[in-house]
């Protein structure tokens, strides 16, 4: 067999034997690249060793996805129970009231009203939901533009106005709203809502949330600060988490997933998001969105 110039020329034998250890050896999981020189041979292992790591990337994805899948599935089941086990109960009982020969009106109505509750928050929940997977999924599309942070501020307040003026709460806007950031107007209004959302629930009625806008050389940070009952060191991490609350807010309306949207909307546009907060003293979460 003739040498090519300036290559060594390895025998058939050989090349065909280290082919089938090279399959032999990713069947099992052991492939390991040999030293690395010029020769044919070692050019296929080389690119052998890239498909197989990322052909092992791609399946432990794959594991990933149908792991998250699973527990979405798990959580919708749980979260979804208790509405619908109180609808059936109140519709039973609304049955029975009228069935009676003199129901009692007073009665009758509650049951309604708690029906009507009912619904609303299996309502609330499954639009979540919605939002989460299809987040989680990547169905979502952010589409993040260098704009003034106006427009997001203005229409994320006069979302929350009407909550808050209920509450007695008043909204503070402060810092210069001209600053431009990279963002996805649509998703980032649903962000900084669910801040406000939050600040005006765990806030004492007739208090201020505060909402201030700050420029830095590569970020913009929009921050919501509330003095409400605030939340330990320790729960910081975890109200990142899916369907996460704290003990403290059990009894309020909530479902836990509207700080876990506002992570995912925010990293989904290169930004970050950070807490600082005392038990009693409020919190300040912060939305750190790019400039370019």
């Amino acid at each position: 067999m003739e040498a090519r110039r300036g290559k060594p020329m390895i025998g058939t034998g050989k090349v065909l034997r280290r082919l089938n250890e090279m399959l032999d050896s990713a069947l099992d999981g052991s492939f390991e690249e040999y030293h690395y020189d010029e020769t044919e041979l070692s050019k296929i292992e080389t690119k052998w060793n890239r498909f197989l790591s990322s052909s092992s990337l791609a399946r432990k994805n794959i594991e990933k996805e149908k792991a998250n899948l699973q527990s979405l599935v798990s959580d919708i089941s749980h979260q979804t129970k208790t509405p619908v086990a109180n609808m059936k109960l109140y519709a039973e009982l609304l049955e029975e009231g009228i069935a009676r020969e003199n129901p009692d009106r007073e009665q009758m109505l509650f049951m309604a009203g708690e029906m009507k509750k009912q619904a609303e928050r299996l309502e609330f929940l499954i639009q979540a939901l919605t939002k989460m997977s299809r987040l989680e999924t990547n169905l979502v599309v952010v589409q993040p533009e260098k704009q003034p942070v106006e427009p997001l501020i203005f229409q994320a307040v006069a979302q929350i106005r009407p909550k808050a003026e209920a509450c007695e709460i008043d909204v503070k806007i402060q810092g210069n709203q001209k600053i431009t950031a990279c963002y996805d107007k649509k998703w980032s209004i649903e962000a900084l809502y669910n801040l406000l959302d939050n600040a005006v629930k765990y806030s004492p009625r007739g208090s201020q949330v505060n909402l201030r806008v700050q420029e830095y050389s590569m970020y913009c940070e929009i921050c919501v600060e509330d003095r409400g009952i605030g939340m330990t060191e320790e729960e910081i991490p975890k109200v990142f988490q899916r369907f996460y609350r704290g003990k403290q807010v059990q009894q309020k309306q909530g479902v836990g997933i509207g700080l876990y949207l506002v992570r995912e909307i925010v990293k989904k546009q290169k930004g970050y998001v950070k807490i600082k907060s005392q038990p009693g003293q409020g919190s300040r979460i912060s939305l750190f969105l790019p400039k370019d």
